[in-house]
């Protein structure tokens, strides 16, 4: 826990749609009583974005908070001790590298960076400076997910041999915002598909190796309105947004990864495409299989043996061990496995403003008790390393292996986006 009342001062960087987002979970997290973290200033280029999300802090915790538009002068700021960035993928490694270098603790969304290198940059950043990285992963923080985690654990399936995670479907419109279709911002493959890479690692350990493809299912998209996207910003709905963009990045990955512990996971991820909609995420072993409900659902787990079937709750009597942290506990109930939380719709936004909230409890504990963080800079790296390398796997013709992706031997999907970020 934290030392007293003592909290970090935190800076948001990135006022577009995710720091709003980001400003509303720093909220909900206040009003757990638990807060360790100050949400004391924003910074964006653009000073409306900057002001905008400044007056958000404001209405939300009745102070206003320092407004910077420039990075060098907020980072020169003495009282600032961490940064959150939350700018576009491309950009992480530019802003997180400048923050550890002048002693900022990094909290960073998800991808850390949009190729191996770009990682690697900010971690070196992070080991030379000393200071805290964090990689944002939010889909590991959800109760459900940490049950999984618990029944695996106890070995109630026996050893896993097979995961299935499918997401099928998702249009022709822009995933929120048009960077998310280009190859050299980051796409919507890579930026969604870290979230399943990084729950496909949390369950079964180590990925090995990985035969896949990505592709580009909507080759023009269309621009986003609000009432099909609760977060498009501000800035999404200005003149200037374009009508449609020619997608340049992939917005599907299909893939097959062999892990270390012998499991296989057959992975599908497509996000554009008519007439398919579909989730699954099951998990299977010899003495039984999970059914895993979509994340940010307050769905439940479904546990199922040789004879006899157990969902959400009753799944706990097997799992005596099983709690949650003070902080998950307070936000999802005690055994929040399966919540029914008053006043709060079971939306997909409104649930994920808790899971931000835990994850930046954890990044406020690891930077006050000096320890590493949950998901710390190479867990990032990893799940990134996970999507590319079913690129990489499609640019050579063969399957390769998880450490050519992560030492740079393979490379060549990469390529073209690190010319492009001058890495």
């Amino acid at each position: 826990m934290s030392q007293g009342n003592e909290r970090v001062p935190i800076c948001i960087v990135g006022c577009g749609g995710m720091g709003h987002r980001h400003t509303i979970a720093y909220h909900v997290l206040e009003e757990t009583g638990l807060s360790n973290v100050e949400l004391m200033a924003v910074c964006d280029i653009n000073r409306d974005n900057a002001e905008r999300v400044a007056g958000e802090v404001e209405r939300l915790f009745e102070r206003r908070p320092l407004v910077f538009t420039d990075l060098e002068q907020m980072l020169a700021h003495p009282d600032i001790a961490a940064v959150d960035v939350v700018t576009d993928g491309s950009s992480h490694h530019e802003v997180a590298t400048a923050a550890l270098a002048a002693g900022k603790h990094a909290l960073v969304e998800k991808p850390l960076g949009i190729t191996v290198r770009a990682c690697r940059r900010i971690i070196d950043a992070a080991a030379q400076s000393g200071a805290v990285l964090a990689t944002a992963e939010n889909y590991r923080r959800d109760p459900v997910n940490r049950m999984v985690r618990a029944v695996i654990d106890a070995g109630l399936l026996g050893d896993p041999f097979l995961m299935v995670q499918t997401s099928l479907g998702g249009g022709d419109r822009m995933a929120a915002t048009p960077w998310r279709h280009l190859k050299v911002k980051g796409a919507i493959g890579l930026d969604m598909g870290v979230h399943y890479a990084d729950i496909i690692r949390y369950y079964l350990g180590e990925y090995r190796h990985v035969f896949g493809r990505g592709l580009i299912v909507e080759p023009v998209r269309r621009r986003p309105v609000a009432d099909e996207h609760p977060l498009i910003s501000y800035r999404e709905q200005t003149p200037t947004y374009p009508e449609t963009i020619e997608a340049t990045g992939e917005d599907s990955i299909l893939a097959q990864y062999a892990m270390a512990s012998g499991a296989t996971v057959q992975f599908s991820h497509v996000g554009g495409g008519r007439g398919s909609r579909r989730f699954e995420r099951s998990v299977h072993g010899r003495w039984g299989a999970l059914d895993v409900p979509r994340d940010r659902t307050g769905g439940a787990v479904r546990l199922r043996l040789e004879e006899k079937e157990l969902h959400g709750k009753e799944i706990l009597a097997l799992l005596p061990d099983l709690s949650l942290n003070e902080i998950t506990a307070r936000l999802f109930g005690a055994d929040g496995v399966v919540y029914d939380l008053p006043g709060v719709a079971h939306a997909e936004y409104a649930l994920d403003a808790r899971l931000l909230a835990i994850e930046y409890h954890d990044f406020g504990e690891a930077v006050l008790q000096g320890r590493a963080p949950e998901v710390d800079g190479r867990d990032g790296m990893i799940a990134v390393a996970a999507i590319l390398g079913a690129y990489e796997s499609a640019a050579i013709g063969r399957a390769v292996e998880m450490e050519e992706v992560l030492s740079g031997a393979v490379r060549r999907y990469q390529e073209e986006i690190d010319e492009a970020l001058g890495l």
